[in-house]
């Protein structure tokens, strides 16, 4: 999967640098170009990338519970 993602990214940066290329060229197509890349890194390679850094649970140590927050305010008296 992660050799996936840089496969997607590698594409993308790819398909960006045609982008700028068409835009500077004035190319009837560089604006269709440029929006595709970005419907591609929105709707396809974020939610993926999302979704390999999320899937084992690593997100609950960002999460803000009643215990954490408890002992984040008694260490913040503490000092």
């Amino acid at each position: 999967m992660k050799l996936t993602l840089k496969i997607m990214f590698a594409i993308f940066l790819v398909w960006m640098a045609i982008g700028i290329y068409l835009v500077n060229t004035d190319h009837e197509k560089a604006q269709i170009v440029m929006g595709l890349g970005v419907f591609y890194f929105s709707f396809l390679f974020m939610p993926f990338f999302i979704y390999y850094r999320y899937r084992n649970g690593k997100y609950k140590k960002y999460i803000l519970n009643d215990e954490k927050l408890k002992n984040a305010f008694k260490d913040f008296g503490k000092e």
